[in-house]
């Protein structure tokens, strides 16, 4: 007997942040927002992943106000986030206060569901946020960061599925943000988990290598519970499978998603006209709309390859590409095998380049690459070469919980902040982004000394009032 397979929209978090860099404001996804509502997906993914920092650095808008205005636009559907555990949103390893003050927040001002992961797949990274998000009354989804390689066995899926479901998670993701799984590993690997654990299983991937769709098709039926999809204009290349498609695929099957393709259709009228946009811009590159099969071959993200790119053209190097390619794999396996996405692909790119032209394997370490070294990423899922770890100084090397070496610093950044702080989440926005928040709050201000608040018009800013 079969089920209604569930579907999470995400043209407005990792649809636009794979195909147009995460630049959309607000008032080019806002007439679509009520509509989209009445759909029925299982949840929208709106919020986290690199909306927040593009919204202060790129939008000048407040990703709280964002937030709040989503939720007012969309009282009927989930809204989901994306949280890379201990890292929340920012770069670094935050205290255990801020962590769970950031999730009490997000909660507070609308999100529903919280997808949280860590780069090394090291769930002692992830507990802080998981237990704050069943302490807030939210859906605590824990992703599992899929990659293929020598460690990644069905025994250590299984085992990481294990501990998520004893972590008190409501749900697992498997996340491939590289696009590497194929139809048959999906299969194999939904079957073991429906077999292991009681929860949901959710499966989110990227068109990158081509394969997706099929993927998402073997998926359903070997049982997964909801996929990760992106409507039309917003999908393909580096972004997911289409809505429309996948829905239109299992109609009238038994894993039926019951879905209106006459809504979704409404709904890609409208974002047709944003990615026409887009593209005129020269916002949206045609390079992340096609399929590059580099990354089944060097396990590389797009995002990454674009990154290889562009560091080795500000280097006048663009004819080593090749050559930093098949470094990857092998820097990769030097540190210990991890899953190559935020940070750890550009930790692992940037010691490629850095070997290749260097002329010389590890002459220079990234300050990056030695605190990976050093365990302050977390635990890798094997031991790095013994060779490299040779390179830094071995008595500050820790194994515990890089977390459990951090003070409190929630009152000192409220501190930090002082005058600038016009709401209480203004102290996480500082907290995450620093110099850049700063930089945006004096904008903020000099905006409000200028124009009544009353005055702004909100459907093209996103201040809040």
């Amino acid at each position: 007997m079969g089920k209604k397979l569930k579907i999470m929209e995400t043209a407005i978090r990792d649809g636009q942040q794979s195909l147009i860099a995460t630049r959309m404001p607000f008032e080019d996804m806002e007439p679509a927002l009520a509509l989209m509502d009445e759909v029925g997906y299982e949840a929208i993914e709106c919020w986290g992943g690199a909306t927040f920092d593009s919204c202060i650095r790129f939008l000048d808008e407040d990703p709280w106000e964002r937030l709040r205005k989503l939720r007012a636009a969309m009282p009927n559907t989930q809204l989901q986030m994306l949280l890379r555990g201990q890292n929340l949103l920012g770069y670094r390893h935050y205290s255990d206060d801020v962590v769970d003050y950031f999730v009490k927040k997000s909660i507070d001002n609308g999100i529903d569901r919280i997808r949280i992961f860590d780069a090394l797949n090291d769930l002692r990274n992830v507990e802080t946020a998981v237990k704050a998000t069943k302490a807030y009354g939210a859906h605590a989804q824990v992703a599992m960061s899929y990659t293929i390689g020598e460690p990644y066995t069905p025994e250590y899926w299984k085992g990481r599925a294990l501990r998520i479901q004893e972590l008190g998670a409501d749900s697992i993701c498997i996340k491939d943000m590289a696009g590497l799984m194929v139809p048959n590993a999906a299969g194999e690997m939904i079957a073991m988990l429906k077999e292991t654990v009681d929860i949901p299983i959710q499966l989110h991937t990227h068109c990158t290598s081509g394969v997706a769709p099929i993927t998402y098709y073997v998926a359903a039926h070997a049982g997964v519970d909801i996929i990760d999809t992106a409507i039309s204009p917003f999908s393909g290349g580096t972004s997911q499978p289409s809505t429309e498609v996948m829905v239109e695929t299992f109609k009238g099957t038994e894993y039926d998603t019951g879905l209106d393709i006459s809504k979704l259709e409404k709904i890609a009228a409208h974002f047709q006209t944003i990615r026409d946009k887009d593209l005129k811009s020269g916002l949206m590159n045609t390079k992340v709309l096609g399929t590059d099969i580099k990354t089944l071959i060097y396990q590389v993200p797009g995002g990454m390859l674009s990154n290889l790119v562009s560091q080795l053209k500000d280097q006048n190097a663009e004819d080593k590409y090749l050559e930093v390619l098949q470094e990857v794999p092998r820097v990769r396996n030097d540190l210990g095998m991890p899953p190559l996405v935020t940070p750890s692909s550009q930790i692992v790119g940037t010691q490629a380049v850095l070997n290749v032209l260097m002329g010389e394997r590890y002459k220079v370490l990234s300050k990056e690459t030695q605190e990976i070294l050093k365990g302050k990423y977390g635990s890798t899922p094997m031991p790095m070469n013994p060779d490299v770890l040779a390179k830094i100084d071995q008595s500050q090397r820790i194994t515990c919980r890089p977390a459990d070496l951090l003070e409190p610093e929630l009152e000192k950044l409220t501190a930090e902040v002082g005058d600038y702080k016009e709401q209480d989440e203004d102290v996480l926005t500082y907290a995450l982004f620093g110099q850049v928040a700063l930089d945006y709050f004096k904008r903020r201000a000099a905006l409000r000394s200028k124009v009544d608040p009353g005055s702004i018009d909100m459907k093209n800013k996103a201040y809040p009032v």
